[in-house]
């Protein structure tokens, strides 16, 4: 069965895969996992503020985003934003976005409506007597969520948010639609040019397993040293 095929393919595609696709991957990951982190934090701040405006639209914010299929957003930023930039600037022709910005940005508002929710149980994980206690050493709520309660909701949710993380990082494999040369992305070409797909996704494969199986140990471990310090 496997006497066709050939895996030299695979060390001499190493240089173009790693230091070209899954720099990529690593950083589309680690800057859209930081910016949803944000913005899903001011998401969740927003859902448990007592504005019951505020409330509402990030609810259907994140709503709305956890309806839709993340290809599905990545084509419609993609496509349909230069053409909103243009009618907001009034331009003469579509604004340019750019492949990485575009995917970057529809995986941070992607990514934030799943951190929103994470970071709101954390939130609402926090005893409402810490809180309580804050407000009457007069710091103010501003000052309570940041040296308070978001400290210790981040730190309960550690683990949660880092398995958000391997998802996303799976997950960005979706920018190959964009012909972005991601991990997978650049396996695909080499697997064209050189006409060997099983070797080449066979590769990509055992690579993302690989990566997300030690990221998941390290949630594993993770998760026992947080309940030994609770």
């Amino acid at each position: 069965m496997f006497s066709n095929l050939d895996f030299d393919v695979i060390r001499r595609a190493l240089p173009y895969l790693f230091y070209e696709g899954m720099t990529f991957t690593l950083t589309l990951t680690g800057l859209a996992a930081l910016g949803g982190l944000i913005f899903g934090t001011a998401l969740a701040l927003m859902r448990l503020s007592g504005y019951k405006t505020l409330g509402r639209i990030a609810g259907l914010y994140v709503d709305f985003m956890r309806s839709l299929p993340l290809v599905l957003v990545i084509f419609w930023f993609y496509f349909l934003v230069p053409y909103i930039g243009q009618w907001v600037t009034g331009a003469s022709r579509p604004i340019s976005v750019g492949a990485f910005a575009s995917s970057l940005i529809t995986f941070i508002m992607f990514e934030a409506a799943y951190f929103s929710e994470i970071m709101r149980a954390g939130i609402q994980s926090i005893s409402r007597g810490q809180p309580a206690a804050a407000s009457a050493l007069g710091l103010t709520y501003a000052q309570t969520m940041r040296y308070v309660v978001l400290p210790q909701a981040f730190r309960n949710m550690l683990p949660v948010l880092i398995t958000q993380t391997i998802v996303l990082f799976q997950d960005t494999s979706l920018v190959y639609v964009l012909s972005i040369t991601d991990f997978l992305g650049a396996a695909s070409k080499v697997a064209q040019r050189d006409g060997r797909l099983v070797e080449m996704y066979l590769f990509a494969a055992i690579v993302y397993f690989t990566i997300s199986s030690i990221a998941s140990f390290g949630v594993r471990r993770l998760q026992a040293r947080i309940a030994i310090i609770r």
